[in-house]
């Protein structure tokens, strides 16, 4: 993620809401420091949702390889 185009400070996001809704518009995210440090991430809510389902997916996918390396362990376990 490349802050330097994107990044405004939490005090200008305060009273210029609409400029860091433009910015993450035309570059996909806007970072909010604060305290000169990364604080927030302003990202549009389709993209926010369509990674959030992806990071899910990936965990499902995760979980069927464990359960699978490890099937015989939870057989055990389960009597």
């Amino acid at each position: 993620m490349d802050m330097s185009d994107n990044a405004v400070s939490f005090d200008e996001a305060e009273q210029n809401f609409s400029k860091v809704a433009s910015m993450a518009d035309q570059n996909g995210h806007a970072v909010i420091f604060k305290n000169n440090a990364p604080r927030y991430v302003l990202v549009e809510f389709a993209k926010y949702e369509k990674e959030r389902l992806a990071g899910n997916d990936e965990l499902l996918e995760i979980s069927g390889r464990l359960i699978d390396r490890n099937r015989k362990a939870y057989e055990v376990l389960a009597k």
